[in-house]
């Protein structure tokens, strides 16, 4: 998969995504991710990618042309059309279920990182296919929501994990929460594991571990079981 991201501030991301896992994934060419300086696409000598919004209102805007140009050299570039999603905290909450669909659906992403008060709505009328929100709240820019997106999306890629099960038997995969899990030493400040994970039946840990994720589910987000 090739993620491509637009953005004013691509230092941003390496830090984060050109480490650990993701990193490791970039290395052995299972993703790649591409991050693109929208200022290299402005018309004018400063380099201004917002403007004043008609009809006046506070803050800035981001203009339309410096965003289809670079949008459109990333698809000359791709050698395809991208599928093209804008971090927006009115776009629909980001699920599960819609990274496991982008996953299997498309090889090409590109994700537009907002600023200032927004962008002109004609960009999204024309280029964007889908506004996707990491939770009802606004922050100063669409890079964390970006990196979020795509190290949750990177993740459903085959070769990026060691096992498909790492992400099957995880939270929300499934619809539920993941159950409780434990690790050495047996008991821990009296505390003890508990003894059907030390049995070594594997019937009855999948049954436990079924019964307990039905439980934690119901205990802590009752709203995924409706």
């Amino acid at each position: 998969m090739r993620i491509d991201i637009i953005t004013l501030f691509p230092e941003m991301f390496e830090p984060v995504l050109g480490e650990s896992i993701i990193g490791r994934a970039q290395k052995s060419g299972a993703v790649e991710i591409h991050t693109h300086q929208l200022r290299d696409y402005a018309l004018d000598k400063h380099r201004r990618v917002d403007d004043t919004p008609y009809g006046g209102g506070m803050g800035m805007l981001m203009k339309a042309e410096p965003i289809a140009l670079c949008f459109e050299a990333i698809c000359a570039e791709v050698g395809a059309r991208p599928h093209f999603v804008y971090m927006s905290p009115q776009g629909k909450t980001l699920r599960q279920q819609r990274l496991r669909e982008l996953a299997e659906a498309t090889e090409n992403i590109c994700i537009l990182c907002g600023h200032y008060e927004g962008v002109d709505q004609r960009v999204l009328d024309r280029y964007i296919d889908e506004e996707i929100s990491i939770g009802d709240y606004v922050l100063t820019g669409g890079e964390i929501p970006a990196m979020v997106f795509a190290d949750a999306l990177c993740r459903m890629v085959p070769g990026v994990l060691t096992n498909n099960a790492c992400f099957t038997e995880e939270s929300h995969f499934g619809g539920l929460l993941e159950y409780p899990q434990y690790t050495k030493p047996a008991e821990w400040r009296g505390m003890a594991v508990p003894e059907i994970l030390l049995s070594g039946h594997h019937q009855n840990i999948e049954k436990w571990r079924r019964e307990q994720a039905l439980e934690v589910t119901r205990k802590k987000r009752p709203d995924l079981l409706e």
